[in-house]
């Protein structure tokens, strides 16, 4: 909402009076046509036909938790981008991974970002990670009426719960329902694969350089049975985004580090020609 303060050279009275420290409450009072949800769409034939993002895994370990993606977005059988961020920074300790409609997923993104940044600044002080994965699934339930139109979103929450002293991943459905992950989840069109090949690598105590090469691997797994997600592509040096959240904050992986991890998983699959091989953790 653009703050109209020529008249009186200051800001109007909305933007100055206690209210909540939601800035989704915020908006949907001052500016409510400009919530994702809320706006009305032209009538269609037919599914609407929007870049989408794939595939998401997430894993906990004993340090925290690693959030990765694959780059591949697709419109239908078309590779509509080859090298998307699909892994964002909630905000110091959390973050999130985008499948479904890109275009709204990252508006989704963004606004859940400045919800948290909303409530830090109203009340001085963080929300609890429960606190967050509650506001998003609120975002997602607000975002209804365009899923229902083909235009879903459905991310995959992530953080350090500094209370508990812990890496925690939590999923939703379409309608916000939201449920804690234990261990490790998958989302998008190639999270059944994803999810098959985390069951085998996963395991308590695994290293953060462990976890980070789990996460590659079953999104290289998850390439090789759906069109839609994108594997590594070692000639374009396009590479899954890896995240990695502690009690030191939000890191994602360097180009370096990555590349090193991605390599070793391919040098590991090339020791069987008719499937891949996972490396030892």
């Amino acid at each position: 909402m653009a703050a109209n303060f020529h008249d009186q050279g200051r800001l109007p009275a909305a933007f100055l009076t206690p209210g909540s420290s939601s800035f989704m409450d915020f908006l949907s009072q001052q500016a409510p046509e400009q919530l994702p949800g809320n706006r009305n769409l032209p009538p269609v034939k037919g599914a609407v036909e929007a870049p989408h993002g794939t595939t998401i895994v997430a894993l906990t370990y004993p340090g925290g938790v690693v959030l990765a993606g694959d780059r591949r977005a697709t419109m239908g059988n078309i590779i509509a981008q080859r090298d998307i961020e699909k892994v964002f920074p909630a905000d110091e300790y959390s973050a999130v991974g985008i499948a479904g409609t890109a275009g709204f997923a990252v508006e989704m993104v963004k606004l859940f970002q400045l919800e948290l940044e909303h409530f830090e600044k109203v009340e001085g002080d963080q929300l609890s990670l429960e606190g967050k994965a509650n506001r998003l699934s609120a975002m997602i339930r607000g975002n209804l009426g365009m899923a229902m139109q083909g235009l879903a979103v459905i991310p995959l929450f992530a953080g350090y719960d500094m209370d508990r002293e812990k890496g925690r991943v939590f999923s939703y459905d379409v309608t916000g329902g939201r449920s804690e992950e234990l261990g490790f989840a998958a989302v998008g069109s190639g999270s059944l694969f994803a999810r098959g090949s985390l069951k085998k690598l996963y395991r308590e105590g695994l290293t953060e350089q462990q976890a980070a090469t789990a996460v590659v691997q079953a999104l290289y797994d998850a390439a090789d049975d759906d069109s839609a997600t994108g594997g590594p592509d070692l000639a374009r040096r396009i590479y899954p985004i890896v995240a990695v959240i502690t009690e030191d904050g939000f890191r994602r992986l360097g180009e370096e580090e990555i590349s090193e991890i991605v390599r070793s998983v391919h040098e590991g699959r090339l020791q069987l020609p008719d499937g891949p091989q996972a490396p030892v953790l």
